[in-house]
């Protein structure tokens, strides 16, 4: 959406859109005050930068008060002395003028970053502390929009709208004290100008901004057009079913519209600048007729060339600030929306926090239970229904089951990424909300089947579960994942940066650095959230013991979708349409005639079909290999 025209000039400024108008902030007293609240800690450089402004506004009027005595006193009298010596004071007041305004700016600009500054931390703070639902249904496009263009906007109400209404109030109202009191017949004269400016302005303005509008849309439309033919996948796109020139002609004709639009704003401004150029001067020639009438007329003895000259300066300083005050009611409307779509996010409150008084028990080898747990993520689609199990302690369950049938949900709600909305999840005898979250969190380790990495080095990333984990337990760590041996070939071994999200790594190398990173964690509670879905049979064999081995001792849930896996499990449960349809270990499911054995052939259909046409020998090796595939839970 273009913006209003910059401040400091006669063009026309921004009308608000119609769906700002739809969307007007509701403008109380809590409201003002919550916005003044974040100025409060700055008042007494406030108080400076108005003092500067008020100065500088006071300032400004004596180099046209000056010029008229030029006229009147240096010029008429031929007094060169006293022609330097104004000249020189005007310069001094014009430079004076300029200091203020540097000094004036410099603090505005120190407090509005200063406010930028707090108003980010909090919000930083206030999102690291918001429920895992609340990243998964918000876009992270306006989580950064809120958190960086929204913030730092504020910089503009500050140094923008709070200064110019300051500024241009002083000088106005310092304007007119002015003129009225050189002459006030003169000083009506001018102001009688003022509408004449404001009309045609408005007029312009709303006309121009509706030619902007569409223009930008159309500039939206282009570039969509060109992200979209451009890119590597749509540019394959158009090769492959040859549409080369379908796209340019669609490209050329919003080229063509983009053109005639910035054609026709040009035009419009063109001639609006011509006759705002022409009403600008009416004002000081209406001056110079109305006071050379009352001097020729000697109407007015007292009324001087140097009078008249100063009322024309000064007159041509109200135009401006005048103008800029008209659009207070938008850019404070603009300033009100900001601060007030700041506040929404901070006023969301998260759903999943530590209790007061949280308890620590000790979780080691205890039961994970179950009891009659419902949750949603919408109250018109549940997710789990009455899910009732127990996993003893010490011991490894696999879940399976069909895809989105809520197997990853089930795990999720042990470290409360999400609350559940009936029932309970306890360890040991404490439900997982009386713990204290971080303890809770801090006890239970995830690996998950999308790996995320930050940008940063191999040792960064595994850092992050452990800052103060010594070299040796690093590289113990990564044997035990099977990765140490990748990262020492690498040019730079852990201090190798892996790209964004991890891009510079395969799916595998990835997954196993998650691993890594989990086993130097040492959680007392382990979830594998298909944690070897992006390794090999290789990689996944070299690992399993490693896996094994951080499963020892330790209560552990896997969301299986390997058979080996799941044949090791001590247990088997199966979700299906958010409850536990059947549980038991491989072969006593398969007899259940069931959900799990319907899975189980539907993914083997081929092999079992094959199996019927090898010997017993090859039977025997083939099954050898599938054993380690995927069973497509």
């Amino acid at each position: 959406m273009p913006g209003p025209v910059g401040r400091g000039g006669l063009g026309p400024r921004g009308f608000l859109t119609e769906e700002e108008k739809e969307n007007l902030p509701k403008v109380d007293k809590a409201l003002i005050i919550r916005i003044l609240s974040y100025l409060k800690p700055y008042r007494i450089q406030f108080v400076f930068v108005f003092l500067a402004i008020m100065l500088s506004a006071v300032v400004g009027l004596l180099p046209s008060i000056i010029t008229g005595k030029i006229v009147d006193q240096a010029l008429i009298n031929k007094d060169m002395k006293l022609l330097i010596r104004l000249l020189f004071m005007a310069f001094a007041t014009l430079a004076a003028s300029q200091i203020v305004g540097v000094l004036e700016s410099y603090i505005n600009a120190w407090i509005s970053q200063r406010i930028i500054f707090d108003m980010k931390n909090q919000m930083y703070h206030h999102l690291q502390y918001m429920p895992h639902s609340f990243f998964t249904t918000e876009k992270q496009g306006d989580i950064i929009t809120r958190m960086n263009t929204d913030i730092s906007g504020v910089s503009t109400v500050i140094s923008g709208t709070l200064s110019s209404v300051v500024s241009n109030a002083a000088t106005v109202i310092t304007t007119l004290v002015a003129l009225f009191a050189m002459s006030w017949q003169l000083a009506i004269v001018g102001i009688v100008i003022i509408p004449l400016l404001i009309l045609p302005t408005k007029r312009v303005g709303k006309n121009q901004w509706k030619i902007r509008t569409d223009s930008q849309a159309k500039s939206d439309e282009m570039n969509q057009l060109i992200n979209e033919s451009l890119s590597v996948s749509g540019s394959m796109l158009v090769k492959l079913f040859t549409r080369e020139e379908r796209e340019y002609e669609k490209f050329v004709k919003v080229n063509s519209d983009l053109t005639a639009l910035n054609l026709k704003e040009q035009r419009s401004g063109s001639w609006f600048r011509v006759v705002m150029g022409m009403f600008t001067q009416v004002g000081p020639l209406l001056i110079y007729f109305a006071g050379g009438y009352l001097i020729i007329s000697r109407m007015d003895t007292g009324l001087t060339v140097g009078t008249i000259t100063a009322m024309v300066a000064l007159i041509n300083r109200l135009y401006r600030p005048v103008h800029e005050l008209l659009n207070l009611q938008v850019d404070f409307t603009r300033s009100l929306a900001l601060f007030t779509r700041i506040f929404d996010y901070f006023d969301m409150k998260s759903s999943v926090v530590s209790p007061e008084n949280g308890v620590r028990p000790d979780v080691t080898c205890k039961d994970i239970v179950y009891d009659h747990v419902a949750f949603s993520y919408s109250e018109d689609v549940p997710i789990l229904k009455d899910i009732n199990f127990t996993v003893p302690g010490g011991r490894m369950y696999a879940i399976v089951g069909p895809s989105g049938s809520g197997k990853s949900t089930v795990v999720n709600l042990i470290p409360r990424l999400y609350d559940v909305l009936a029932g309970s999840v306890k360890i040991g005898s404490t439900d997982v909300r009386d713990f204290d979250l971080a303890y809770l969190r801090s006890n239970v380790g995830v690996v998950t089947q999308e790996t995320y990495l930050f940008n940063g080095t191999i040792r960064e990333n595994l850092l992050y579960a452990k800052e103060d984990a010594t070299e040796d337990e690093l590289i113990t760590a990564c044997k035990n994942a099977n990765i140490h041996d990748f990262i020492i070939n690498q040019p730079d071994g852990y201090d190798t940066m892996v790209g964004n999200r991890g891009l510079k790594l395969s799916g595998g190398e990835k997954q196993r650095l998650s691993i890594a990173r989990v086993i130097l964690k040492d959680p007392k509670i382990l979830i594998l959230d298909e944690a070897t879905s992006a390794l090999d049979s290789i990689s996944e064999n070299a690992i399993q013991s490693a896996l094994e081995l951080l499963m020892k001792g330790r209560t552990s849930i896997v969301i299986a979708h390997r058979l080996s896996t799941i044949l090791k499990a001590d247990s088997i449960l199966v979700v299906k349409d958010g409850v536990i349809a059947e549980q038991g270990d491989h072969e006593s499911l398969l007899e259940l005639n069931g959900i799990y054995k319907e899975l189980y052939e539907t993914q083997f259909r081929q092999i079992l079909d094959l199996e019927g046409t090898l010997d017993e020998t090859q039977r025997s090796d083939y099954w050898g290999k599938v054993e380690e595939d995927t069973i497509g839970f």
